[in-house]
């Protein structure tokens, strides 16, 4: 196998790996918040941010045991940073949704879907991407973002 191709099946490997993660911590997120928001009958926020929480700590575990098991962690408190990239992403699925809902107008539903869900979460997805593999995992001999 060429260093070229043994470069793009770990890239592969990794995307994969990552986006596995992100779905099973959706999932989770998505039927906490729903338990906790119906039969718990929490409130909105409070059950949002439990499910949040516990969707972060599946990714991380998922990212930890298995997309990045070989790399080490950066810095004394990997989840702490972990939850903080989470934050972050979550910003900016909220940013698109307030920019197309307040700023551009668009405030039907479908817009609302489509702005926070579709194209905030692309791009949310994207910093979680970054923010997991450059501030959480790395391997010590990585120079790039795709090299190692």
């Amino acid at each position: 196998m060429s260093p070229r191709t043994d470069q793009w099946a770990r890239r592969r490997r990794e995307l994969l790996g990552f986006a596995t993660a992100g779905l099973l911590a959706y999932a989770v997120d998505l039927a906490l918040f729903m338990y906790l928001r119906g039969p718990a009958g929490l409130g909105p926020l409070t059950a949002k941010a439990l499910a949040f929480l516990a969707g972060c700590t599946v990714a991380y575990v998922g990212n930890a045991h298995g997309t990045y098991r070989d790399t080490r962690v950066r810095g004394p408190r990997p989840y702490a940073v972990f939850f903080a990239v989470n934050l972050a992403g979550a910003a900016v699925q909220l940013l698109c949704l307030a920019v197309s809902h307040y700023g551009l107008g668009l405030t039907s539903q479908r817009a609302d879907t489509v702005s926070g869900a579709v194209v905030g979460m692309a791009l949310a997805t994207g910093v979680r991407f970054w923010g997991t593999r450059t501030l959480v995992f790395r391997n010590g001999g990585r120079v790039g973002p795709w090299t190692g």
